[in-house]
């Protein structure tokens, strides 16, 4: 097994792993009689000024820099403590393989491939894999006292996954321009909803928003007004 850092078997198989892996497993001058010396002193003025602007801006900026690199290494931070979780958690399953860290806008996210079987640990419709994503994000709050939104791929399935609504998403957004009839989409979760409300936003003329309660809220698509 190895770690690297870096910028769905039968249905008894996959609820013995989902049982075993759930068991182990939220920023005024002063003036003088001299009008020529006045002037020298308002400029001067007025060139300190500007200079403790500028430098409350350069001090605001390295503010902003600091705040960044503190983030990029708590979320370098979360990834390792969730590698180290998870690896111990391959073991005791007896799973092979490689885990990849690395940072997503302000998420970390780890990625296991490479195995044999791999997909066990993704379950039907990534039932397992959520079980596992959550009890990785426990593990991480536990050791960091913060909430996480670490994401957690297996099998490259939420990858995968998001290809696949990615194009769901243009090719509904296409049709409903050309008919003018709006589509709604199966049930997603907030997770999928999202990939498709942002492929479609890529296509002019259309627009899409969410329906319904959840567990059954769905995207529905619909020409601009």
């Amino acid at each position: 097994m190895t770690t690297e850092t870096t910028p769905q078997g039968d249905v008894d198989d996959d609820q013995v792993v989902e049982e075993q892996a759930v068991d182990e497993l939220s920023d005024a001058d002063e003036a003088t009689d001299n009008d020529t010396a006045a002037d020298n002193d308002t400029a001067a003025d007025e060139d300190t000024a500007a200079t403790d602007a500028s430098g409350a801006d350069d001090d605001d900026d390295d503010d902003d820099d600091e705040d960044d690199d503190d983030e990029d290494e708590r979320l370098i931070e979360e990834g390792e403590i969730a590698g180290d979780y998870l690896e111990q958690l391959l073991d005791v399953l007896d799973f092979d393989g490689d885990i990849d860290l690395d940072v997503d806008g302000d998420r970390a996210v780890v990625s296991i491939d490479g195995g044999d079987d791999l997909t066990k640990l993704v379950g039907r419709k990534g039932e397992v894999l959520d079980a596992l994503q959550e009890l990785t994000r426990l593990a991480v709050q536990q050791a960091t006292g913060d909430r996480s939104r670490l994401m957690l791929d297996i099998a490259r399935w939420r990858a995968d996954r998001r290809e696949r609504l990615a194009r769901l998403g243009r090719e509904v957004a296409e049709r409903v321009l050309a008919s003018g009839e709006k589509e709604s989409l199966d049930p997603m979760t907030p997770f999928e909803r999202k990939i498709v409300h942002d492929a479609v936003a890529d296509v002019d003329g259309v627009v899409s928003e969410s329906e319904g309660m959840e567990p059954k809220r769905r995207v529905v698509v619909l020409r601009s007004s």
